[in-house]
């Protein structure tokens, strides 16, 4: 089992900053892969950014150049570093992890981040 916590969203102005943590506990040593999702009301959940064990990131096309995601192995955390936000930014982020043990994906309890126009 893999518990995630989120923290760091809030309300921000357009053009404004972020930095979304997620904070990992359990067992951590069989995570593949660490990754952002969110999810703007009435619409599917995107993946947003992931991130490997090896560090090697990837994200959507409409985050990037604005968003970063990074790891702290020592600390098992992962962040998510959001400028230049847009009102279209606004949304539910979920941080969620990919374990090797059973191939399964397991999600943190989501936070919101609302970026005012």
């Amino acid at each position: 089992q893999v518990q995630l916590v989120e923290s760091g969203g809030g309300l921000v102005q357009a053009g404004g900053s972020l930095r979304l943590s997620c904070a990992a506990s359990g067992s951590i040593f069989n995570i593949i892969d660490m990754r952002w999702y969110r999810q703007a009301p009435g619409k599917r959940r995107e993946l947003v950014a992931t991130i490997t064990d090896t560090g090697s990131a990837n994200y959507a096309d409409s985050v990037k150049g604005r968003l970063t995601i990074s790891r702290d192995n020592a600390h098992n955390m992962v962040y998510l570093q959001m400028n230049s936000l847009k009102a279209e930014d606004t949304a539910v982020y979920s941080c969620a992890a990919f374990s090797a043990i059973g191939a399964k994906l397991y999600w943190g309890q989501g936070t919101q981040v609302v970026v005012s126009s």
